[in-house]
């Protein structure tokens, strides 16, 4: 009788422990997937910190490598003599033909477009020859190498009989090219460069030797086109 009227008092009163724990379980579960959405967040926000980092690393080499604006070089390759004549000491001159190797080297990721260029020599900082290179270009990171003739001429000078004497005759070369460079296709910029290369005729052998680059009375400059 008293178990039948405490059933009667708490109908409801659950007969055992099945209920309880169908509520851990689905509390358990509704956790469980809580923190593996919070999980693909985390990995997601990773995943798009990397490809930030990585596109900022590709746009950061890009600019320093491919987008960097160089300086070509203008210079001397090689130079030999022909209708060589000098004089004496006593009664200095020096005339001869001069067929030297120029080189246009570009470093850029675009061509180097250059106008025609007036090639000075010069014996001891007087005029003894020039010639003119014509305008062309130079394509990607390449050297554009071609031949020209300059007809040297040496007249009087008090400083020529003593070099006739020592057997070695200075030789200077400037010039300035202006040009533009065309970074792919992209960016144009205007850029000069200067030649000033040293060199030395043996009149013994009628040679050039020693042909160097030295430091140029010019300063390189670069414009926006």
């Amino acid at each position: 009788m008293a178990e039948k009227e405490q059933q009667a008092t708490h109908p409801m009163a659950p007969t055992n422990g099945y209920t309880r724990s169908d509520a851990e379980s689905s509390s358990a579960a509704h956790g469980g997937a809580r923190h593996q959405r919070k999980k693909k967040r985390n990995k997601c926000l990773l995943y798009i910190v990397l490809f930030a980092i990585f596109q900022a690393a590709v746009i950061l080499i890009f600019v320093l490598t491919i987008m960097r604006l160089r300086t070509p070089k203008f210079r001397v390759r090689s130079a030999a003599l022909t209708n060589f004549n000098a004089g004496t000491p006593e009664n200095p001159s020096l005339t001869a033909a001069m067929n030297a190797e120029l080189a246009v080297r570009n470093a850029n990721f675009g061509r180097y477009k250059y106008r025609n260029t007036t090639v000075e020599f010069l014996y001891r900082g007087t005029p003894v020859g020039q010639v003119i290179v014509r305008g062309s270009r130079a394509n990607w990171r390449s050297t554009r190498k071609f031949e020209v003739r300059a007809d040297l001429n040496l007249g009087v000078n008090s400083e020529l009989g003593n070099d006739l004497r020592a057997g070695i005759v200075p030789i200077t070369s400037q010039a300035r090219m202006r040009g533009r460079v065309d970074l792919i296709f992209v960016m144009r910029r205007n850029r000069s460069t200067d030649m000033n290369c040293s060199m030395e005729i043996v009149v013994a052998t009628q040679q050039i030797r020693n042909i160097q680059l030295s430091s140029s009375p010019f300063s390189s400059s670069s414009t926006k086109s």
